[in-house]
């Protein structure tokens, strides 16, 4: 049986692109008074929750993990601003967001084919940001996987309140 840790680690994410796919297939066609409605009070608007998650794709992957690619992106400066956490007041549209998420995930592609199984062991340290911020690659794969996916669910709330298709990451 050949070793597989030299591998790219892109067929333990099979599912990512369908993901990816079914988000932007959801905000495509919404309107913006739609992408301003929230799962809650206190909760962010649904352009808020889509823009994070993709700026949270470039943090993660080119600020932290030094990944080509932020500057062909809308997150050009990750590190300082992303919709929902810093930034509640520049409103993106529909056009936007699908293009948020494919600048993104053309990031998140590349990893997969470039990054093996050997590689997730390896660590970056950013501990000169703070202390916090040693993680290994295998971290930060699982990390950015795990919040497309927290903020798909959170999209899904919203997008049944208005009637509209939701995110399916299975189809």
């Amino acid at each position: 049986m050949p070793d597989p840790r030299g591998e790219v680690i892109r067929p333990a994410f099979a599912g990512w692109p369908t993901l990816n796919a079914s988000m932007r297939n959801a905000v495509s066609g919404l309107t913006d008074d739609d992408l301003a409605r929230t799962a809650g009070p206190g909760r962010w608007p649904l352009w808020a929750v889509i823009g994070h998650l993709a700026c949270q794709r470039v943090f993660w992957l080119c600020d932290f993990a030094g990944e080509p690619g932020a500057e062909s992106t809308p997150f050009t400066n990750a590190t300082w601003s992303c919709p929902g956490d810093e930034d509640l007041d520049n409103e993106l549209n529909a056009e936007q967001l699908v293009a948020a998420l494919d600048s993104t995930f053309a990031i998140v592609d590349r990893v997969l084919d470039g990054w093996t199984i050997d590689s997730l062991a390896d660590v970056i340290d950013r501990s000169d940001w703070d202390a916090h911020w040693v993680h290994s690659r295998a971290f930060v794969i699982d990390r950015v996987h795990s919040h497309d996916l927290w903020h798909a669910a959170e999209a899904n709330e919203i997008l049944t309140r208005l009637g509209s298709p939701r995110i399916d990451p299975w189809t």
